[in-house]
Formats: C-alpha cells, structure tokens, sequence
C-alpha cells in the first residue's frame, strides 16, 4: 500500500528527483538574541575556497546583525566594541575548540574622537558645533578624509580552550601591526560615486594576514555585504503560508508541471531580497587548521558579552556605560536553521549559550523532531485531498531519527566525519575534497552530485532552506546521488518517509551565480542611496 502510495505521489510531482540540502539562516532566532541585534549571528560558511589558485585554502564567514535596511541611517550598522566575536574550530572530533579567531572592535570619531564640527553662527557670535552625520563628503579608496566614523579590530588566535588557551595576535602582513580597518557601510552613491566605487572602497579593507605557526598568509575581511541568505520568511512564520512544494516540473521551468498549487521559484519570494548584513570573514591555510586530525574539522561562530552592564546616566560617545564581569556566551551559529526550526522555544537561549560538547541535552529535538509532525498537522489534509491518497502521516516514522543525528550530530562516515565522533552540533568540512569552481556548483551540494557543498560544511550558495525541508520530512532515507549513482545510505527506508523524495521548497531561489567568485565571496551591499 505505501509502494503504492509512494507512486501516486512522485507521479503528481513528474517525478522529481529528492535534492537533500537546505538552506537556512538564523535571523533573530532565539527571544534574548532580539534584544542584542549586534551580536546576533544570522549565517555561518565554512568551505574550501573555490577562487582560482586559493585551493589550498578553507573560508569561514561569519555574518551578523541582521535584516540590515540598506537606508538605516544616520548611525548604520556598527558591531558592538564591548563583545567577542569569535570563529571555533575542532580539529579532532571531541566537540571542544582547539583553535579560534577572536575578533574584537572599537569606534573612534574624527579629530581625535571629538567628531568633525563646524564653525556656525556670524562673527562675534559663533560656536564651534559637531555634525550629526558619519561623513561630511565624498568617500573613496583613495581619500577617506571626509569620514567622522572609524571602526577598527584586532584578531586573536587562541590555542585551546577559547577562554583559557594560548593567545597570539594575528598581525598585517603588510605594516606588521595588529589594528586593522572596517569600511563605512554603503551609505548610498553621492557617498560613493556608485557600486563601482563603493567596491574599490570595501576592497581596499581587504588584508593579508600573518597567522602564528603558519608559514603561508591568510587573509580577512569585514564589512558590510548584502545578505546572502534566501527565505520566505514571513509566510514560512506565518504557519506556512503557501504549499511548500514545487510547483513546476524543474526550479524556474514557469510551465506548472509539478505539484498542483505547489509554490514556484521566484526572486520575490524572498523577503531578504534587500536587506544587508555584516561579515566577518577570515580565509587560513588548510595545514593550520587541521591540527592532527583527520582532515575534516567542526567549526563554528559565538559572540560573547560581559556578564555586567552598567548604563551611564550621563552619556557619551566614548563612555555610554560601564561593563565588567566574566565574558558570557549570547550566540552560536553552526549548521544553519537548528536553533530556527529544530530547538523549542523554551531551550533557544540555553541552545545559544551552550556549548557543542554538552548538546546531549538537546537529543530530543533531533531524534524526535517537532517541525514534521507541525507539517504533517498543516498539509496532510490537503495532500491527501489533491492527490486523491489516504497518508495515515507524512511525517517520517523513523524513530529516533538516526537521520537527523548523522546530518546535524555526527556527519557522514567517509565524507564530513572527524576522526572522534561526538554528537554534538557543528558545521563539518572535510578540508581534503577539492573545491568545486563556482560555475560547476549545485545549490543541493551532497544531494546534488557535488561532494563540495553543504552538509560538507556550507558555501554561500548552497540552498540550505531546501536542503533542510527534504532532510527532515525525510529525503536521507531515499537514495541519493553520490557521484552520479543514486545511494541509500542505510539510515533509515522509503517507506519511513512517504514524502521523503518530493522536492520541498520555500520557493526563494538561490545559488552560487548571486554570490563574487573571490574572497571574501559575499556580493556588495545594497545601496541606501541610489
């Protein structure tokens, strides 16, 4: 009967074949993090660069403050000079960090951090009065006189434990010195001419990096960058608000041969269409960060804040409070849309504060998701209804969900796991599968035919939302392909999934053609003027 079924169901969607990638972001998505925007993660990437000659090179962007509207003027977007903002790495599989990036910023306004003034008023009656604006004039990679607002950082590389291991700066390779600058976000084009030259601009921030123990350059970069997620994001929050399948017989086919009703690809589907964000990203050497395991590292991103803040009654540019206290951990970002769709409100802000090593406490989530069973409530009854069938469930039957923990707790023997497996969330990069070139890549990455991309860590054009929809109404128990022949990979069985191979999507396209094809890989930002 479930063969049957089965059929029924992959001959109304022309039998489309399962794409196991999701693309997903993580936008305000615990309730504390709402109230911290600057130190809210929103994406983390962790691949093999894929610039030409960069082979021998792993990216990690980590991007924050989200849902940036390119007009949000006059202050913009500023990351916060009292957090951490750091990128983790597991080398050995045991869930704690043996290498980090630590990055930490100030603010400083011009004239010695007393800020451009102008002299108002007629003679004998003048005074002396500071502009309200972040830059007085024009702006460009070869005269940045006319800024009032700098921001700057320095980068730590710890050895060990993130709090208590060895500290080293990271240094520019170029001055040899440890302070190194962030462009002014893209303030519009009477700032900067146009997005040509707002692009030399954010360029020139661009930096070779010295990093301790590591005999070749790495490079960084942080700035503003248009958001590279794509979701539907109001109508998926919105108890889905559409039929979270394809509607054509392919992605962008426009012919209406898929699932009847089902929703199409389309740029207007994304609600982040023009919402900036802000990156930090950091390119190192594969040999430093692989250590002595077995070539695949975990990694992921944290932002951490002092536990004390003390708001000044009277205050300043350069002294709005008081903090202190021991640094506390307000966000984490590894795999994309855990903390969104998998984590119980009620455990978001403990998730955020947690550490991958004790992710036992959230098993549950994982190995008895609710988000299929909220599909199943939402959908079964019309699916059933426009296919003529009778699903007693469309929800995996799979428990646990062995899936699910090797996607997001484990990775997969012999393509993304460590040489020790601890369950335990992280993004997974097996640093010795080359990197497919940007023209070559498949949104699906793994599902895809393309070993290079998600869940082999994530490259900014790996559709993760997708990818994450098919994996959890239970695409991992059909076969998939790997290199070119169609695979089961043992977890679990089709009939555990009656939808399982059926192309779910939010219907917000994405892939690597929207992203730069070089460091630090993220497209320009969107203008706050044109």
């Amino acid at each position: 009967m479930r063969k049957t079924q089965l059929s029924l169901i992959v001959s109304a969607l022309c039998g489309m074949a399962i794409s196991s990638a999701v693309q997903a972001s993580s936008h305000r998505e615990a309730p504390n993090i709402t109230r911290f925007p600057t130190v809210d993660s929103t994406d983390f990437y962790a691949f093999n660069s894929y610039e030409e000659g960069r082979g021998d090179y792993v990216t990690m962007i980590a991007n924050y403050i989200p849902l940036q509207d390119a007009y949000g003027g006059p202050n913009y977007f500023p990351m916060d000079p009292e957090a951490v903002y750091s990128i983790h790495i597991d080398t050995d599989g045991d869930a704690e960090e043996d290498l980090s990036f630590a990055f930490d910023f100030d603010r400083k306004l011009a004239n010695d951090n007393q800020g451009v003034k102008l002299t108002i008023g007629p003679e004998g009656n003048q005074r002396s009065v500071g502009v309200p604006l972040i830059n007085i004039g024009p702006i460009s990679s070869a005269d940045q006189s006319a800024a009032n607002f700098a921001e700057s950082y320095t980068i730590t590389m710890i050895e060990g434990n993130a709090r208590t291991g060895t500290r080293t700066p990271v240094t520019n390779a170029t001055s040899g010195g440890e302070a190194f600058g962030k462009p002014l976000d893209y303030i519009g084009n009477k700032t900067f001419s146009n997005l040509a030259g707002y692009q030399s601009y954010a360029n020139s921030f661009i930096y070779d990096i010295a990093i301790p123990g590591c005999d070749e350059m790495g490079r960084v970069f942080v700035g503003q960058r248009k958001d590279p997620f794509a979701v539907n994001l109001g109508e998926t929050f919105d108890l889905v608000n559409y039929v979270p399948v394809e509607g054509d017989s392919a992605p962008g086919a426009d012919d209406n041969g898929g699932f009847p009703g089902g929703i199409t690809q389309n740029a207007n589907n994304d609600d982040l269409v023009d919402k900036n964000v802000t990156s930090i990203a950091i390119e190192v050497p594969k040999s430093c960060v692989t250590g002595n395991g077995n070539g695949t590292i975990g990694s992921w991103t944290s932002a951490s804040l002092p536990q004390a803040r003390i708001l000044n009654p009277n205050a300043s540019f350069d002294k709005p409070e008081v903090t202190g206290g021991a640094l506390t951990q307000v966000s984490r970002l590894g795999s994309p849309l855990v903390n969104e769709l998998v984590i119980g409100i009620g455990d978001k802000d403990k998730f955020s504060s947690a550490h991958p090593k004790d992710d036992g406490q959230f098993a549950d989530y994982v190995t008895h998701p609710a988000l299929p069973e909220l599909l199943n409530i939402l959908f079964k009854d019309p699916v059933n209804a426009t296919l003529g069938a009778s699903f007693e469930t469309i929800a995996p039957t799979n428990f646990p969900r062995v899936d699910l923990v090797t996607a997001f707790l484990t990775g997969f023997e012999g393509v993304n796991q460590l040489s020790t497996v601890t369950p335990s969330e992280m993004l997974r990069l097996n640093t010795a599968i080359p990197a497919t070139a940007q023209a070559e890549q498949s949104p699906f990455g793994v599902a895809g035919n393309d070993l290079a991309g998600f869940p082999n860590g994530r490259r900014p054009g790996d559709d993760v939302v997708d990818i994450a929809l098919r994996v959890v109404m239970g695409a991992l128990c059909h076969p998939i392909p790997i290199n070119g022949e169609p695979t089961n990979l043992g977890l679990c069985n089709p009939e555990d999934a009656v939808v399982g191979n059926v192309p779910f999507t939010d219907g917000a396209p994405l892939d690597a053609s929207m992203m730069d094809a070089t460091f630090p890989y993220l497209a320009s930002p969107i203008a706050g003027s044109e």
